[in-house]
C-alpha cells in the first residue's frame, strides 16, 4: 500500500474523530468529561460498547484462533451473556443507587478508604498495562504501514498515536467517546463484513455457499464435552460469565459509559442489547477466521507461524488495495475504540479516587487538575509502550499483560463480598489481602495442575476471586447493630 494513501486514510479517519470532538465539546463542564451530564442515549452507548469490548487484539486474534481452537471460543461468548445479566441485575442497581462516577467509590461506602484505594489502584495498574499493550500493537501496525517509509522512529510514532487520542478526548472526555465509539464500531464491523465479501468472491461463493462451506469445514466445531480439554464447554462457559462480570462490570473503563445514561432502566436496557449483539458479532469474527484458513488452503498460501499474523498477512498481501485499506481502518478503529476510553477512565479513577476532585465543581482549578491528570496519564502510557518496545520480546510482554489480568481477581472478591454479605472487613489489611490473593491463587493452580490432569485456562480468574473472598471472610466481623449495610 503506498505510504501516501495510508497517510490520506489516517488523516481522514482522525479528522472525522476530531470533528466529532468539536461537535460534542460545546458548553462542556467538568462533569461532562466524567459522566457526559448523564444525557447519553442508551442505544448509542449499547452500540458503541461493541467496539470498545472488541479491542485491536480481538480484531486480529479471534480469526487466527480458529486454526487451533475451531469455534470453541463461542462457548465463552455464550457465557458472556450470563455475566452481562449479572451486571444488569446486581452491579448496575448498586452503582445507580449510590450515584457513582467512579465505581470503586462503592468500596469506600461499604468497607472504608483502604479498600477503596485498593480497588481503584488495582484497576489503574491493570488498565495502564492493558491499554499500553493494545496501543503498542496498533503503533506497530502504523509503524510498518506508514512511518517506516519516512524513516520516522518508533518513539515518535507512539507520541503521535497518544497525542491523537488526547486531542479528541481532553475536553469533553466520555461524552465524546460515547459518540466516537459508534463510528469506530461501525468501521470495525464494516471491515470484517467487507473482508468476508472479498474472500467469498475470491472463492466463488454466494451467501448460501458461504454458510455451507463454513459449516462443513474442519474449523466449525463449536461445542466440546471432554472435561480434560481446555475447550470443555462448561469450563469456557463459566469462565466467560465471570470474565464478562469482572472485566466489564468491575472495570471503570467499560462502566463509565453505562453510567452516562440517565436512569437505571435505560442503562439495563443498554446492557441487555449490547450483550445480545455480541453473540452474532463474535460469530462473524469466527466465520471470518474459518474463511481465511479455507482461502489460504485453496490458494496454496503458506500459513504464518503466529496465528495473529494470518488476517494482516492476507489482507495486506493477497486481497488487493481495497482490502488493505479496509483492514487498516478496521484495526485502527478496534485499537482506538478501547484505548481512548481507557485514557478517560484512568483519568477518572485517579482524579476522583486519589485526588478527590468534585466533578460538579466547574472552577478553573478543578478543570486544570483534570487536564494535568489527563496529560500525565498520556505520558505514562507513552513510557510503558516504549518500555515494551525496548524489551523487544513478545512473550515477555504477553506475560506482563497476563500478570495485569491477575488484578481482576481481588476486585471480584471485594465486590462480591460487599454485595452478598453483611460482614465488615478489617479495612486496613485489605491491601495486603489483595496482594496475597493472586499469589495464593497461582500456587493453588500449580498444585492442582501438578497432581491432576486438569489444566487451568481463563477460569483462573474464578479461583483468584474465590481466594480473595475467603480471605475477606476470615478477616471480617459481623456488623454492629447501628451500621446500615447497603
Amino acid at each position: 500500500m503506498p505510504a501516501w494513501l495510508v497517510f490520506v486514510v489516517l488523516v481522514g479517519y482522525f479528522g472525522l474523530l476530531v470533528l466529532v470532538s468539536l461537535l460534542t465539546s460545546r458548553k462542556v463542564t467538568t462533569a461532562t468529561f466524567f459522566n457526559a451530564n448523564k444525557k447519553s442515549p442508551w442505544y448509542l452507548v449499547a452500540y458503541g460498547m461493541i467496539g470498545a469490548s472488541l479491542s485491536g487484539v480481538t480484531f486480529i486474534s479471534v480469526p487466527g484462533w480458529v486454526r487451533d481452537s475451531q469455534f470453541s471460543y463461542f462457548q465463552m461468548v455464550l457465557g458472556y451473556f450470563i455475566g452481562y445479566l449479572g451486571i444488569m441485575f446486581i452491579l448496575l442497581p448498586v452503582y445507580y443507587k449510590h450515584n457513582l462516577v467512579s465505581i470503586y467509590k462503592y468500596l469506600d461506602k461499604r468497607f472504608g478508604k483502604f479498600s477503596y484505594k485498593t480497588g481503584s489502584g488495582f484497576f489503574l495498574i491493570s488498565r495502564l498495562i492493558g491499554a499500553a499493550f493494545r496501543l503498542y500493537l496498533v503503533a506497530g501496525v502504523l509503524q510498518l504501514a506508514f512511518f517506516n517509509h519516512f524513516k520516522i522512529p518508533f518513539w515518535l510514532t507512539v507520541i503521535v498515536t497518544i497525542l491523537l487520542i488526547w486531542i479528541y478526548t481532553f475536553k469533553a472526555g466520555i461524552k465524546t467517546i460515547v459518540w466516537t465509539d459508534t463510528l469506530q464500531t461501525t468501521f470495525m464491523l464494516l471491515a470484517v463484513i467487507a473482508t468476508i465479501i472479498i474472500v467469498a468472491k475470491e472463492l466463488g461463493l454466494d451467501a448460501k455457499g458461504l454458510v455451507v462451506t463454513i459449516k462443513n469445514s474442519e474449523y466449525s466445531k463449536m461445542f466440546f464435552w471432554d472435561w480434560h480439554s481446555s475447550k470443555y464447554f462448561w469450563k469456557l462457559f463459566w469462565a466467560g460469565a465471570f470474565m464478562a462480570f469482572v472485566m466489564t462490570g468491575l472495570d471503570q473503563d467499560m462502566m463509565q459509559k453505562n453510567l452516562t445514561v440517565k436512569t437505571l432502566p435505560e442503562s439495563q436496557k443498554n446492557m441487555f442489547w449490547f450483550s445480545l449483539s455480541l453473540i452474532p458479532v463474535n460469530l462473524l469474527f469466527l466465520s471470518l477466521g474459518a474463511l481465511l484458513y479455507i482461502y489460504a488452503q485453496t490458494k496454496g498460501i503458506p500459513l504464518p507461524t503466529r496465528t495473529d499474523d494470518l488476517y494482516p498477512m492476507l489482507a495486506i498481501n493477497y486481497f488487493g488495495l481495497f482490502a488493505g485499506i479496509v483492514f487498516l481502518i478496521g484495526i485502527t478503529a478496534a485499537a482506538f475504540s478501547s484505548a481512548d476510553s481507557a485514557l478517560t477512565a484512568l483519568t477518572t479513577a485517579f482524579a476522583i479516587d486519589f485526588l478527590g476532585i468534585d466533578i460538579n465543581n466547574n472552577s478553573f482549578k478543578t478543570r486544570q487538575i483534570k487536564t494535568y491528570v489527563h496529560l500525565s496519564i498520556s505520558l505514562i502510557l507513552i513510557i510503558i509502550i516504549l518500555i515494551f518496545n525496548a524489551l523487544n520480546n513478545k512473550s515477555v510482554i504477553s506475560q506482563l499483560f497476563k500478570v495485569a489480568g491477575y488484578t481482576y481477581g481481588p476486585l471480584l472478591g471485594l465486590f462480591v463480598f460487599g454485595i452478598f454479605t453483611r460482614r465488615q472487613v478489617y479495612d486496613k489489611i485489605v491491601p495486603l489481602l489483595a496482594l496475597l490473593a493472586p499469589i495464593l491463587a497461582y500456587l493453588t493452580k500449580n498444585l492442582i495442575e501438578h497432581n491432576t490432569n486438569y489444566k487451568f485456562g481463563f477460569e483462573f480468574l474464578i479461583l483468584n476471586g474465590l481466594i480473595m473472598f475467603i480471605e475477606l471472610a476470615i478477616f471480617s466481623k459481623k456488623p454492629a447493630l447501628n451500621i446500615q449495610i447497603t
